[in-house]
């Protein structure tokens, strides 16, 4: 998962990380990672046929020397030689622009920070609502949403709670997970973030007699 790996271990920590977060609040945190939120194949042939072009232009300047190559390489020449080079050797590069852009650092920096933050927040909204985290009995659910591949994370904190907590808090919590993703102890940092939850939670919504866990404890892997 774009140099993140999830496994069983690390499943169960995160877990029991929102397990210990819950015991004393009625509220409820939920966590989801996905490799990325778009496919971004938009973007990705947008960059490929740019590259394509600025190749042909490339070409274009050095055709005449381009050609004499050609045409030392074949006895008898045609000018369909050197059409033919230009045409297989333009998809040749637009090919290979276009793998090139799949590898997640060349995604990132292809791909418009505004795009991205907006594919991350509509995905996590998505899921939101898809997982249920919306409709909790007292309003008081948390989704932490992780995207790798653009490594962001959003934060959505249902009515109940953004009413009584700060955005601040929130954007701390978030920019200590971005922090882990970046160096490679996200498990760490999402855990810390997770207790954090936990406690301005309890602060504000101690855990009742009849309290139920509404929500998965697991982290969620999406596939898309």
């Amino acid at each position: 998962m774009s140099k993140i790996k999830v496994d069983k271990d690390k499943l169960k920590k995160i877990s029991d990380v929102v397990k210990q977060a819950e015991s004393k609040t009625s509220g409820e945190i939920a966590t989801a990672i996905i490799k990325q939120s778009d496919n971004y194949a938009y973007n990705e042939l947008l960059f490929s046929i740019i590259s394509g072009f600025v190749y042909f232009m490339t070409i274009m300047i050095f055709s005449s020397q381009i050609e004499r190559i050609i045409q030392s390489m074949f006895w008898e020449y045609r000018p369909e030689y050197f059409i033919g080079f230009m045409g297989l050797s333009i998809f040749i590069v637009i090919g290979a622009f276009y793998l090139l852009s799949n590898i997640p650092a060349i995604d990132r920096l292809i791909i418009p920070k505004k795009t991205r933050i907006e594919k991350v927040n509509q995905r996590a909204l998505r899921y939101f609502t898809e997982s249920g985290v919306y409709d909790t009995r007292d309003r008081t659910g948390i989704l932490i949403f992780i995207s790798t591949l653009e490594q962001r994370v959003e934060l959505i904190a249902d009515k109940g709670i953004n009413e009584k907590i700060e955005q601040k808090e929130w954007n701390d919590i978030v920019e200590n997970i971005v922090s882990g993703l970046k160096h490679g102890n996200w498990v760490d940092k999402l855990s810390e973030s997770i207790t954090r939850c936990g406690t301005l939670l309890e602060k504000h919504f101690p855990i009742k007699d009849d309290d139920k866990n509404e929500l998965k404890d697991e982290l969620v892997v999406l596939e898309k």
